[in-house]
């Protein structure tokens, strides 16, 4: 086909998440149910970090940061998929496409850094307990969280510039239930090679060194808690460390999964659906819930 006089598409039809037959209602109901308890948990966290100086500290500084990326991780999508399944018109424009494109990125990749700042502010805290509080002042956490939103932000524009300059001819429907990246290079003309090289660079260096990173500081810290003296206080710190690590395992090992792969045009979307609903849906709900029900504090400013 000759791309020079390609017509730009101006929309694009969504195929949505994987039917079940007669459970279509039910699905999306559920999918609203967890949209609302994302907004109600992450909401409500962001609230008492803000209104209770007792929560005024580094911990619930970057806890509140994942709060909010974590609703503007769902608001890129699910409202749309919503609209969309009450209209029965899976279609969104060609620029509304490429805008949730980049936000959902741009929240995506900023959580890996401000979960990478958790763990540093939890090894800080539990390794060195009496440096922690000259270390982690609020001028150095102000700085990290501007760092993890710059890097979120600056680390993708250059990648969602040329998808959004390629011509997309041959079809219109994206296979996903919102506009992610391989679905729609998946569909477009032109030369890809470049921007699919930019996103494996990208999963591989900011997130395999944020799980490198978190991982290596969550060893030291179980480290530190094996030579605790009181029983009590190991066992305290075990359960926090091993919910922590659930939130890792569910998210980094979703991520992987579904970018961690050199190339689109034979890539198959229906697995890749169902597994792209735990980090996209499923994660942001249990982050707020994994990561204070065992804090007396949070329980205390609730």
């Amino acid at each position: 086909m000759n791309l020079t006089n390609c017509t730009r598409t101006v929309e694009f039809i969504l195929v949505g998440l994987p039917t079940i037959w007669e459970m279509e209602s039910v699905i999306y109901a559920g999918i609203f149910l967890l949209y609302l308890l994302c907004l109600m948990g992450n909401g409500l966290i962001i609230v008492m970090v803000i209104v209770d100086r007792h929560l005024q500290k580094p911990m619930y500084f970057f806890l509140s940061n994942l709060s909010f990326i974590d609703i503007g991780h769902t608001t890129a999508f699910i409202p749309k998929l919503l609209v969309n399944y009450l209209s029965s018109k899976n279609s969104i424009c060609f620029y509304c496409c490429i805008t949730q494109l980049y936000f959902y990125f741009l929240f995506g990749v900023t959580e890996f850094f401000i979960m990478t700042l958790i763990s540093l502010d939890r090894y800080l805290a539990i390794c060195y307990p009496l440096r922690y509080a000259t270390i982690m002042t609020s001028g150095v956490c102000l700085k990290l969280a501007v760092a993890a939103w710059f890097g979120g932000f600056f680390s993708i524009l250059s990648q969602i510039l040329m998808i959004a300059n390629l011509p997309y001819c041959t079809s219109n429907i994206i296979n996903h239930f919102y506009c992610d990246v391989g679905p729609v290079l998946k569909i477009a003309g032109g030369d890809i090679r470049v921007i699919e090289a930019l996103g494996f660079l990208l999963t591989v260096v900011v997130i395999m060194s944020s799980l490198l990173f978190t991982l290596i500081s969550y060893l030291f810290i179980i480290c530190t808690i094996l030579r605790m003296p009181s029983n009590t206080r190991q066992q305290r710190a075990f359960s926090t460390c091993a919910s922590h690590l659930i939130v890792v395992c569910i998210l980094y090992g979703s991520v992987f999964f579904v970018y961690l792969r050199p190339t689109v045009k034979n890539s198959s979307f229906s697995m890749m659906k169902s597994v792209s609903v735990l980090y996209t849906m499923v994660a942001p709900v249990l982050n707020p819930f994994i990561y204070t029900i065992r804090n007396n504090e949070v329980k205390g400013a609730v």
